[in-house]
């Protein structure tokens, strides 16, 4: 630690420079008892305006992997540097995997000027590309109940005379009233069944997948439906019931037909 009167020393050194031009020897100024621990000459002090060595010294501070011998090392040991590739957590598919039927009776009542056909085709005979948009009442599955309807569009795919019908790509949805609805796609053969897929729900058929088995009765006046439904909570009882066996003689019950209050859904699609 330095003593107080070399601090004084110092603080009048300090002062005196003040008053002496730039060539004076600083040593002739310190006073004798005050000892320079390190003494160098102004010629060891070398100066240089090389920029693009200082940027390139600095660059490679900067950037480690830059300076050779530091890349080298890099180069032989990156596999210690890089992290090990994790495995993506599985997706856990958390809905219920219980499944459920529901059958559905669609029921053309001709009151409702479905279907019409848009020859898009403009052919006499149908033909690929021809649209046909349609709306139907649908019952529960022992006709004792209106559910609501469907709404839909079928695009025609591929006349098939030797089967004396077509083939179509169908879009469509079915409507329960405050219960939600289920959304379907897939082929539409009007000369034998086919198998649908459920696209999707809403209400008590969110988060729905599954499939639908379609049943032509009475082309296009009646089909049976049964849904095969996963990823739903248990349906209402009200819309699992014991379907009457599909035939073309059969009916809604004359109070599910009318609409009465204790034959229909809670706000039933209309």
């Amino acid at each position: 630690m330095a003593t107080s009167s070399s601090m004084a020393s110092m603080k009048a050194l300090s002062s005196s420079l003040k008053y002496y031009p730039s060539k004076t020897k600083i040593s002739s100024l310190l006073p004798q008892n005050l000892k320079i621990c390190h003494s160098f000459s102004s010629q060891s002090l070398k100066f240089t305006n090389n920029n693009n060595n200082l940027s390139a010294k600095h660059d490679q501070y900067k950037h480690p992997k830059k300076r050779p011998e530091v890349a080298n090392y890099y180069e032989k040991n990156k596999s210690h540097f890089q992290p090990e590739p994790q495995p993506e957590p599985a997706v856990v598919d958390s809905r219920p995997t219980k499944e459920q039927k529901l059958c559905v009776y669609e029921i053309n009542e001709r009151d409702r000027g479905s279907p019409a056909y848009l020859r898009l085709s403009q052919k006499q005979v149908n033909s690929l590309g021809d649209l046909v948009p349609f709306s139907n009442k649908i019952y529960t599955g022992d006709l004792q109940k209106r559910l609501g309807m469907t709404a839909g569009l079928c695009i025609l795919i591929q006349h098939v005379p030797e089967k004396k019908g077509d083939r179509y790509e169908a879009i469509y949805s079915f409507y329960f009233g405050d219960y939600g609805h289920l959304s379907v796609q897939g082929p539409y053969l009007t000369y034998e069944d086919t198998c649908l897929t459920v696209t999707g729900g809403t209400g008590v058929f969110e988060g729905v997948y599954g499939t639908v088995k379609l049943q032509q009765l009475i082309f296009p006046f009646k089909l049976f439906y049964t849904f095969s439904l996963k990823g739903i909570k248990d349906l209402p009882k009200e819309l699992v019931t014991k379907a009457v066996t599909p035939s073309p003689a059969v009916e809604p019950s004359p109070a599910a037909k009318a609409c009465e209050a204790h034959a229909v859904v809670p706000n039933y699609t209309n």
